[in-house]
């Protein structure tokens, strides 16, 4: 069995799951301000999440090459030296995202961008549901 000592235990939940809870070398995430590494020892912190891949390295229930990704939507962070708790409101293994319901998504977030008028609010919006579309393509086209 691999020595655990020096690795981070990283927890991802949703609201209706637990997708992952299990030691890892370290942890790759979309934060607000762009992706982070997170290390054993890492200064705690806590953070916003944005759209993107959770990318699992090492540990034990690793796959292929030792790596695990999820695409994750939106929540927090929280960082502590020994472990990582992921909260999000969304998270999917690559082979469970819906390719053309992403597609109608980023279908759906261009028509709002394209209707936001003078709207700061509307547009934000329309840059959230783009990024989540945009963001769940990606890990589908990466999967194997």
């Amino acid at each position: 069995m691999a020595d655990e000592a020096n690795q981070l235990r990283v927890r991802l939940v949703t609201p209706e799951r637990t997708l992952f809870d299990h030691p890892a070398e370290a942890v790759e995430l979309p934060s607000k301000s762009g992706y982070m590494e997170v290390l054993y020892g890492h200064a705690p912190l806590m953070a916003e999440l944005g759209a993107g891949d959770v990318t699992l390295h090492g540990g034990s229930n690793s796959g292929p090459g030792g790596v695990q990704r999820y695409n994750v939507s939106w929540g927090f962070v929280e960082v502590l030296p020994d472990r990582v708790t992921i909260l999000a409101s969304d998270a999917l293994k690559p082979e469970e995202i819906d390719v053309p319901r992403a597609k109608e998504q980023l279908d759906r977030g261009h028509k709002m961008w394209n209707e936001a008028g003078d709207s700061e609010e509307a547009y934000d919006e329309a840059l959230h549901v783009i990024a989540e579309a945009e963001a769940k393509i990606a890990t589908a086209a990466e999967k194997h």
